[in-house]
C-alpha cells in the first residue's frame, strides 16, 4: 500500500499530494512529526530500533514519530506515531517547528512533547528496547552507542525550546 505525503516547499506550503517512496526518491520536501516523550519524573524514554528497518537499523532513538498524512495536522501524526509505535495515548504538546536538513535528506519535522503514565507497549516491528534515561544517562549513551543523527538534531531543538 502506497502511503500519501503532501509534499511542500521551503515556507511548509502544500504544493502537492505524492507517494512518499516518490518525495524521498526525488528529494522534495514533506512533513514529518516526532514526538521527545518523558515521564513525570523527566526521565527521557529511548529505544532501539528494530534491527529489520530500512533506515538506521539497530540504531539508538530519543523521539518516535514519522510522515504525516495527507490532510492531517503534525500535531495529530505525532500522536498517532506514539499510540503506533508505543500503544500509549498521552497528549502530544507541539514545541517547535524546523526545516530540517537530514542524513536521508530534507525535511520539515515537527517536534512535540508527551508525558508518558503507565507501560508502553513497543511495536516490535519497530523497536527492540526501551527504557527510561535521565538527562545524564542520556547523554552517555549518545557518547557510547549509535543515535539516529536526525533525532539528535530534533532532540537539540526541543531542548533548546523547552
Amino acid at each position: 500500500m502506497t502511503e500519501l505525503v503532501e509534499r511542500v516547499d521551503e515556507q511548509d506550503r502544500v504544493l502537492g499530494v505524492v507517494s512518499r517512496d516518490e518525495v524521498i526518491r526525488r528529494g522534495w520536501l514533506h512533513r514529518v512529526a516526532t514526538t521527545v516523550c518523558r515521564d513525570e519524573n523527566g526521565r527521557y524514554l529511548v529505544c532501539r530500533r528494530a534491527d529489520g528497518l530500512s533506515r538506521f537499523p539497530g540504531h539508538y532513538e530519543v523521539s518516535f514519530g514519522g510522515a504525516v498524512a495527507v490532510g492531517e495536522s503534525y500535531q495529530a501524526a505525532a500522536a498517532r506515531e506514539v499510540a503506533e509505535e508505543l500503544g500509549v495515548h498521552p497528549v502530544v504538546r507541539e514545541v517547535v517547528t524546523f526545516l530540517c536538513h537530514g542524513t536521508v535528506g530534507s525535511y520539515w519535522l515537527g517536534v512535540h512533547e508527551a508525558v508518558v503514565t503507565g507501560d508502553v507497549v513497543p511495536d516490535p516491528r519497530a523497536v527492540s528496547w526501551v527504557g527510561w534515561m535521565t538527562k545524564t544517562e542520556l547523554d552517555q549513551a549518545v557518547r557510547h552507542h549509535e543515535f539516529v543523527p536526525d533525532g539528535q538534531e530534533a532532540l537539540r531543538r526541543y531542548r533548546a525550546a523547552s
